[in-house]
C-alpha cells in the first residue's frame, strides 16, 4: 500500500549553512524510489509516496542518503498524511482567526510530555503561549517566531535533550497537510 508522506529536514538552507537545493532533494528522493516528490519551500520540506517502510525507516533512509550526496548530516523527520491531520485538527489555538506567522508547530522525534518544560514559566511570558500535543508543540507568537522569547526558552539545548525538534509556520503545516492528501 503506498502512502503519502512529508520529509521534515531540520537545519538546511539558512544562513548559507547546509545548502540542499530542492531540485537535487527531488532527484535524489525518486533514487530511493519514493514517488511524486514534491518540495515546498526552500526550507526542507518535501512530501513524496512510499509503498516501504514506515515513518523512522524513511527518515533514516533519507538522512542516510543526504549525508553520501552532500556530504553532511541533516535532521530528519517524516510523518504521514494521517498525523498530519491530527496535529492540524488538534490544534489547541484558533488557527482560522490568527496570520500564519503567529502559529508554529514544532514536531518532535519522539514523545515529549509537560515535565520537561515545567521549568518555563508561561506566565512571564504572555500573551505568548504554548501547549504539547502528540510528538508536536503548538506556540503562538503574536509577533512572529523571530521575536518570541517563548521559543528561545523553549528551544533551550537541555529541553531539547535526546529528541530532533523542526519548527514550521501554521502555513507551512497547513500546506504539508494538504500536499499529502493529494
Amino acid at each position: 500500500m503506498t502512502t503519502r508522506y512529508a520529509a521534515l529536514l531540520r537545519g538546511i538552507n539558512v544562513g548559507g549553512a547546509k545548502k540542499v537545493p530542492m531540485a537535487e532533494l527531488r532527484t535524489l528522493m525518486e533514487g530511493l524510489g519514493y514517488g511524486d516528490v514534491r518540495t515546498y519551500l526552500q526550507s526542507g520540506n518535501a512530501v513524496f509516496s512510499a509503498d516501504h517502510g514506515d515513518e523512522d525507516s524513511l527518515a533514516a533512509e533519507l538522512a542516510g542518503a543526504i549525508e553520501k550526496h552532500f556530504g553532511f548530516t541533516v535532521a530528519v523527520l517524516v510523518r504521514d498524511h494521517a498525523y498530519l491531520t491530527a496535529v492540524r485538527e488538534a490544534c489547541p489555538f484558533p488557527a482560522a482567526e490568527l496570520e500564519g506567522k503567529q502559529l508554529h508547530a514544532t514536531y518532535f522525534s519522539g514523545p515529549v510530555d509537560a515535565e520537561r518544560f515545567a521549568s518555563v514559566d508561561p506566565a512571564a511570558f504572555l500573551p505568548e503561549e504554548f501547549r504539547l500535543g502528540d510528538r508536536v508543540l503548538y506556540l503562538y507568537a503574536p509577533d512572529g517566531l523571530g521575536r518570541s522569547k517563548l521559543a528561545e526558552a523553549l528551544s533551550r539545548p537541555r529541553l531539547l535533550k535526546g529528541v530532533t525538534a523542526t519548527s514550521r509556520n501554521w502555513n507551512t503545516v497547513v500546506k504539508l497537510q494538504e500536499l499529502t492528501g493529494s
